[in-house]
């Protein structure tokens, strides 16, 4: 009985470590988003380039904020 639940203990801590690294897989691929469509702006509308800069690196950096807590959980967990 023991043994049985320590297997249930260790499966959850697994499915928990694979869904941290899909919150991973997903903040990089926000991240690509929000970079791109920055670049499509500054294209469109070069005069406006260090303000929508200024904004995508505020953008990123709080996308980047969710991938860096699911890794700090990657690792508790």
């Amino acid at each position: 009985m023991e043994g049985e639940i320590m297997n249930n203990v260790e499966a959850a801590r697994l499915i928990a470590k694979g869904l941290t690294s899909l919150s991973m897989f997903g903040s990089g691929i926000g991240e690509g988003y929000l970079i791109g469509k920055a670049l499509e702006a500054i294209g469109r509308n070069p005069d406006q380039t260090g303000s929508i800069f200024s904004k995508m690196i505020i953008g990123v950096a709080m996308a980047e904020s969710t991938a860096i807590y699911a890794l700090v959980m990657f690792f508790i967990i």
